[in-house]
């Protein structure tokens, strides 16, 4: 997209973290909001500096696992802007622990927030995109793990790949129609993530022994600011690049998996 100003922008996740850097970022350019959470007071932190600064911004509770909530978040955007331009289906959850010890509830919930709050978000908005035919974008915020498997992250791993799998076919579709999609795929970013996904999760899907903690060097890698990944997604958005990549460290891995793959063709393993 060429000129963000005047755009308006949806956030799923709009309360804060990567998604509250969003808001920011793409406000700085002039782009109008409309941020969706489960945490209204969270929202109305995020909205208040912006909207002192001038920025239209319009906030919607919202829980993207449910399909009537993403429904109604697109009309109450429709009342307010008569719809959207740049759909981020931000908003996840972080589940921990090893896959043989996970329950159901951990799979529940994980899919529930971070798959099918995507499909929720691309089901609704996609075909209110289609229908305006004035182009658009997609950016549907994955992981790192999203790419590579890792120990302790199996479940979150699955709800992760389903989104970038999801975000190629789509990329595929969308362009002929001038609408882009970009999938974001961060490393760990300094948010709040995990206090919130404990908080956030429904009673019905809560473990009888309490959440999960890594053990220590579970998790690995710089921690970068969500400033610094909202700055990303913007210039993908501007640029139309399909893949968001956010730590230098993430190269090196990469490289290792595709090797991996292709050693595989060799003769003697063929």
């Amino acid at each position: 997209m060429d000129d963000l100003a005047g755009r308006v922008v949806l956030v799923t996740g709009g309360g804060g973290g990567i998604g509250g850097a969003l808001a920011a970022a793409f406000a700085a350019r002039g782009a109008r909001l409309v941020l969706a959470d489960l945490d209204p007071a969270a929202m109305t932190a995020v909205a208040a500096p912006l909207r002192a600064r001038g920025t239209e911004v319009e906030c919607v509770p919202t829980d993207v696992g449910d399909r009537a909530s993403v429904a109604a978040l697109a009309d109450a955007a429709e009342r307010r802007f008569g719809g959207v331009d740049v759909v981020c289906n931000n908003a996840g959850v972080a589940t921990f622990g090893e896959i043989a010890s996970a329950t159901h509830a951990d799979w529940e919930y994980t899919m529930r927030v971070n798959f099918w709050g995507v499909v929720h978000g691309v089901e609704t908005f996609v075909p209110r995109l289609l229908a305006r035919g004035r182009g658009g974008h997609v950016v549907n915020t994955a992981s790192m793990a999203g790419l590579v498997g890792m120990q302790w992250l199996g479940v979150y791993c699955a709800s992760k790949f389903a989104v970038v799998g999801l975000s190629e076919a789509l990329q595929r579709e969308l362009a002929p129609h001038g609408i882009g999609v970009s999938v974001l795929c961060p490393m760990i970013v300094e948010t709040n993530i995990n206090e919130n996904s404990v908080r956030h999760r429904p009673a019905a899907l809560r473990n009888p022994g309490g959440a999960v903690v890594p053990s220590p060097g579970a998790m690995v890698g710089s921690v970068i600011p969500p400033a610094e990944v909202a700055r990303r997604v913007v210039r993908a958005v501007e640029r139309n690049d399909f893949w968001i990549l956010t730590h230098p460290e993430q190269r090196e891995l990469l490289r290792r998996r595709a090797a991996r793959l292709d050693r595989m063709f060799e003769p003697d393993r063929w």
